[in-house]
């Protein structure tokens, strides 16, 4: 079985436009001194809005999967690596769902990325060296950055990812195939891939409601945008 023309297309574009966003020859942001802090900073922010997920026993893996391997501060440029390496044998390692999801983790993280670049830009402009990020900061130079569709779209992201693993979940299958997988997956050198996949089935095979979970999220990230683009004085809560 072959690769679906439209979704290979996806993935390929995708993955140029990643590898271009985190290139620091090509897109010379990532070397300001503003992003690392300001992606610490959202961590925590995540961290705390995550806050009510993590004590629930039955939410608190698939909510740590997204802060780590979602939504969070992780580095994904060698996972990433990893699926342009094996693009053409993908349509043999993976099933289409499972394929849409690596495709939707993708572009979030370039989006994640792409919006990270420019609040940095903006902080550099609003403050001085050294000064700490501040609610106010960060708000201001979200509205700055403006974007409000494809801050829309970032989020509906998040939900996709998980509505992906979740659906992976009813596949015959899927679990013995990454397990049988996962020896010969980090001999061929692609152990960021597998284990992302692997974190992300077992997170969601121990959800209860997984609809109900990202549909909270979706709803806790959107009233955030929401209250940032209004400029409401506590805008997350």
């Amino acid at each position: 079985m072959s690769l679906r023309p439209d979704l290979q297309a996806r993935l390929a574009h995708r993955l140029r436009l990643h590898q271009r966003l985190f290139d620091p020859r090509i897109e010379p942001r990532n070397r300001s001194a503003w992003l690392k802090p300001l992606q610490r900073w959202q961590a925590q922010r995540l961290q705390r809005s995550f806050a009510e997920f993590l004590q629930d026993p039955e939410r608190r893996a698939a909510a740590e999967f997204f802060l780590t391997d979602v939504y969070g501060e992780r580095d994904f440029q060698q996972r990433d690596a990893d699926i342009a390496r094996i693009l053409p044998k993908m349509q043999r390692l993976l099933p289409a769902v499972l394929l849409e999801t690596v495709a939707d983790g993708i572009e979030l993280a370039a989006l994640s990325h792409a919006f990270d670049l420019r609040m940095a830009d903006a902080l550099q402009q609003a403050l001085a060296p050294g000064a700490a990020v501040e609610v106010s900061s960060y708000a201001a130079a979200y509205r700055a950055v403006g974007h409000r569709r494809l801050r829309a779209r970032q989020i509906v992201l998040i939900g996709q990812v998980g509505q992906g693993l979740a659906a992976a979940l009813h596949l015959p299958g899927v679990g013995t195939l990454l397990r049988v997988s996962r020896l010969p997956a980090r001999a061929a050198g692609l152990g960021e891939l597998q284990s992302f996949l692997e974190r992300g089935f077992a997170a969601f095979a121990r959800l209860g409601d997984a609809k109900a979970f990202l549909a909270d999220i979706q709803r806790s990230e959107t009233q955030v945008m929401q209250r940032l683009f209004a400029g409401a004085d506590a805008p997350f809560g």
